[in-house]
This record gives structure tokens, sequence and C-alpha cells, in this order.
């Protein structure tokens, strides 16, 4: 799970393997697999750094490649 920030400063965790599409608009806006759009504070940057080091840590535990 990776940490987010909703505009309003409210941080919640969300899977990445539920994210489809990363954009700005100018905000950053991730769409899930179900359509769900979220708009948050972090920069698509950050929000890949983050996807990267979630995988790598499932990867230590042998879960994921």
């Amino acid at each position: 799970m990776i940490k987010v920030t909703r505009l309003n400063d409210t941080q919640y965790w969300l899977s990445p393997h539920q994210i489809e599409t990363i954009e700005m608009k100018p905000d950053t806006t991730i769409t899930l697999v179900s359509g769900k759009k979220l708009v948050v504070k972090e920069s698509p940057e950050l929000i890949f750094d983050e996807i990267v080091g979630y995988r790598q840590k499932l990867g230590q535990f042998g879960n994921e490649e």
C-alpha cells in the first residue's frame, strides 16, 4: 500500500495494484481499475517512486518479482 493525500489534507492508503492511470489535470488525478478517480496532492513522480518502493519490498518477501 502507498500513502496519498487528498486536497483536504486527509491521508489514506491505496493499493497500487488498483491504479490504472495517473495524470496531471493540473492536479494529480489517479484513475483506478474500477473507474473511480482520486485527486491527490502528490506528484505523479512521487507516486511512481512510492509504487517502485512498495514493489521492491514485496519482492524481498518473495511475493512479487
